[in-house]
Formats: structure tokens, C-alpha cells, sequence
């Protein structure tokens, strides 16, 4: 029974796999965790196991991030043509195709939905750009970043901080820029408020420059 709670639970929520954009909001953010093989949707953050590790793998809403300000990011990150830009949690693949539609350079998008996965293929086949964009199904707490010069964000506060070890191997100018959410205690080098046209709402770009302080 409590199973089978847990399965419509998650899907009333329509909750999206780790990275397809955002826990937005002020209130606790739904997840799905799993842990040896049992899975237990929850409204608080992921505690460590009985073997102190974390699940790897948590469910978030999917929101996805007004075209403006995925403008607004790549703007800040200064993207060139010379870039690869890693968007981890793509979602729909919006950040990857304007990164490549605007400035040409190679995109590469992981993401664990197949659904925003397939979304983010077609997009960049419509726009023309699949030379240039690569989705993959991987998770990103997982995922190899050093070849990445500029990465984007917009996942939560609990996985940003969980990706601070992967972002300390990026390369000395390599450029982070994460929507509406800070990175652990890492001081952002540039912090912006904007008003998006898209939504009308109030949204946080963050942007830090490696090596992290």
C-alpha cells in the first residue's frame, strides 16, 4: 500500500528526474530517492544512508527557465564560438541550442529524463544544430565536467553544493553560471537580478569564475 501511495505521489507531482531545471519555490522541494533497491517519495532534503553516503539519484519538479534568462546566463558567461558549454539537468535543451545557435559553440546537455532528453534532440535538429549539440542520459552528480569551459545550472541548493567537487576540477577561466541558486558557501563573483518577460517573475543569475575561491 505504501508503495503504491509513493508511485501516485510522484506522479501527481510530475516529478522530472535530477536536473531537468529547478526545486523552485520556498517551500520543500519534492523528491524521489532510492536507496538498495526501495524507493520513498519525500518534501525534505536527501540524508546520508546508514553507510553515510548520499542516494544518487533525486527526482525534481521540472521548470523551465524563461527564454530571456537563459540569454541573460550565457550573456554573463561571455560564451565565444571557442567554448563547450556543459548544461547539466538540460531538460528541454533551451540553454545547449541558443549556446549554439547564438555563438556556434559546442553544447553538451545530461539530463536523467528521457522524455526532456528527446525534447532537447528535437530542438536542436529543428534549429539546426545537432552538429554542434549532444544530449546524453547520465547523472550528473556522475558526470566527468573538465572538458566543459563554461557550465550552466538550474537544479536546487542541496545538488548545486553536491557539485562543488566536480566544479573544482574545471580548468583555471572556465565560467559557472547557475539560475536562482547559489553554490554552497562559494561567494558568486557576479550576482544579477532580473525581471523576466516570459513569466513577469523576479529571477537570481549567479556567475563564478574558476578556480572557485
Amino acid at each position: 500500500m505504501k508503495s503504491t501511495m509513493n508511485k501516485a505521489l510522484v506522479a501527481l507531482l510530475g516529478l522530472a528526474m535530477i536536473g531537468c531545471s529547478a526545486d523552485r519555490g520556498d517551500g520543500p522541494t519534492p523528491f524521489l530517492l532510492q536507496d538498495e533497491g526501495r524507493q520513498a517519495a519525500a518534501t525534505r532534503p536527501a540524508t546520508p544512508s546508514a553507510g553515510g553516503s548520499k542516494s544518487a539519484v533525486v527526482f525534481v519538479e521540472f521548470v523551465a527557465t524563461p527564454q530571456d534568462v537563459v540569454e541573460r546566463m550565457l550573456e554573463m558567461a561571455g560564451v565565444t564560438k571557442q567554448d563547450v558549454l556543459y548544461d547539466l539537468g538540460c531538460g528541454d535543451g533551451r540553454i545547449l541550442v541558443t549556446a549554439a545557435r547564438k555563438y556556434g559553440c559546442r553544447a553538451v546537455g545530461y539530463d536523467l529524463d528521457p522524455l526532456r532528453l528527446r525534447e532537447a534532440q528535437a530542438s536542436a535538429a529543428q534549429h539546426q544544430v545537432s552538429h554542434l549539440v549532444t544530449v546524453e542520459r547520465k547523472d550528473v552528480l556522475k558526470a566527468d565536467l573538465r572538458e566543459a569551459t563554461v557550465v550552466t545550472l538550474y537544479l536546487g541548493t542541496e545538488i548545486n553544493a553536491r557539485l562543488i567537487p566536480q566544479l573544482e576540477r574545471l580548468r583555471p577561466g572556465s565560467r559557472i553560471v547557475s539560475h536562482d541558486f547559489a553554490l554552497g558557501d562559494v561567494p558568486p563573483e557576479k550576482t544579477v537580478d532580473m525581471i523576466s518577460h516570459g513569466d513577469g517573475l523576479k529571477h537570481t543569475i549567479y556567475l563564478w569564475t574558476c578556480p572557485l575561491p
